[in-house]
């Protein structure tokens, strides 16, 4: 059968994809090579669903350990853990925890993970176990009513911490230096003051995101100017900056972070409403989130999840419900891979990229 010249542009995109995750360093070769000049028979990468048999969970929370393990957390209080690259399921959720909603989880490896539950006062919990979840440890309870935690982010198995929109002004920092076992709140005098309306989106664990042992960066919106706030010092002191993505609306922001290294972030977000455009949802920084750049041909929709393909020094992944973009240039442009519905993304060193969303999506890039 004859191929369109969109289903060969969709087929070197793929193919550029399973580029990037064979081999960074061969991205920029593979890509210039037409689809039909490549190995016969070749499967083009896609995202391959993996039954994770809880059809009525939404997975806000994903950590990839591995190509595979790697453990989801969402609503109904549910956390499922796999070793066996999807094949199958294991639902190690906390006991009573059906009325919570997990929006994050940090895995360290196939036993030992954190996650933390949203919403007011007491709704926002942090648990940890250390058996792969046979069981676990109620480590934080929020017992202030204007808190409500968003997101955390570990630098390493010991030192993480956790995010709550504003209290008394300013976003909440929680420290662990144990691992997430103990937590204290962290002074807010090195915290900008918030602007009115701002808070951070619990839609996809990345509005808290770390790259090496001090660096971390979180994300804002619904207030006039969506932000990114960073810290060099493991959330004592932060510096704000705007970014080009529109905010004014309590729907709009910045929604999803993931930096590469210490110096190059991309940012993702747009307006979570299905019935409403996202025009410039996606931005870039070379210079650690001092500045923000528009990318040139931006996401083409609302997006909430965004992870660096493994090996690439410019090669991303950016996902929301209406599907899944790639970009080659580092964030400069973006094009449309998949329609696929999933909230959030993540990518590890021995070539691993797993996507989590609605109705018990849980899906790992194959090809």
């Amino acid at each position: 059968m004859r191929r369109s010249g969109s289903t060969r542009r969709v087929g070197r995109t793929f193919r550029t994809v399973a580029a990037v995750v064979a081999c960074g360093a061969a991205l920029a070769a593979l890509a210039a090579v037409p689809a039909q000049a490549r190995e016969p028979g070749r499967h083009a990468p896609h995202w391959e669903l993996k039954d994770s048999g809880t059809p009525e969970v939404r997975f806000r929370g994903l950590s990839a350990v591995s190509r595979n393990t790697a453990w989801v957390a969402g609503t109904a209080g549910t956390v499922l853990r796999t070793t066996d690259g999807g094949a199958s399921w294991r639902n190690v959720s906390p006991p009573g925890a059906a009325e919570l909603q997990f929006r994050d989880v940090e895995a360290f490896d196939a036993r030992r993970a954190v996650v933390l539950a949203i919403g007011e006062g007491e709704a926002s919990r942090v648990y940890r176990t250390d058996d792969g979840g046979a069981t676990w440890t109620e480590s934080f309870r929020n017992t202030d009513p204007r808190a409500f935690y968003d997101c955390l982010a570990f630098f390493d198995h010991r030192h993480g911490l956790a995010m709550s929109d504003p209290v008394d002004g300013r976003f909440r920092i929680l420290s662990t230096g144990d691992g997430g076992r103990t937590w204290k709140v962290l002074p807010d005098d090195g915290m900008p003051a918030a602007q009115e309306g701002e808070a951070g989106f619990a839609a996809s664990g990345q509005c808290l995101v770390t790259s090496g042992p001090k660096d971390v960066w979180l994300a804002t919106g619904g207030a006039a100017r969506a932000r990114v706030l960073h810290s060099a010092d493991r959330g004592l002191t932060w510096t704000a900056a705007d970014t080009s993505i529109p905010a004014g609306d309590p729907a709009r922001g910045v929604f999803g972070l993931a930096f590469r290294d210490r110096t190059h972030g991309l940012a993702v977000g747009g307006d979570y409403r299905a019935d409403q455009a996202s025009p410039q949802a996606a931005a870039r920084t070379g210079d650690g989130g001092g500045t923000w750049r528009s990318a040139a041909t931006p996401v083409a929709a609302y997006r909430s999840g965004v992870a660096w393909l493994p090996h690439s020094r410019s090669a991303a992944l950016a996902v929301g419900p209406t599907g899944t973009d790639l970009t080659t240039d580092g964030g400069r442009t973006w094009r449309t891979v998949d329609s696929g519905s999933y909230d959030t993304v993540d990518c590890t060193p021995d070539l691993g990229c797993w996507a989590a969303g609605e109705k018990g999506r849980v899906a790992r890039l194959e090809g």
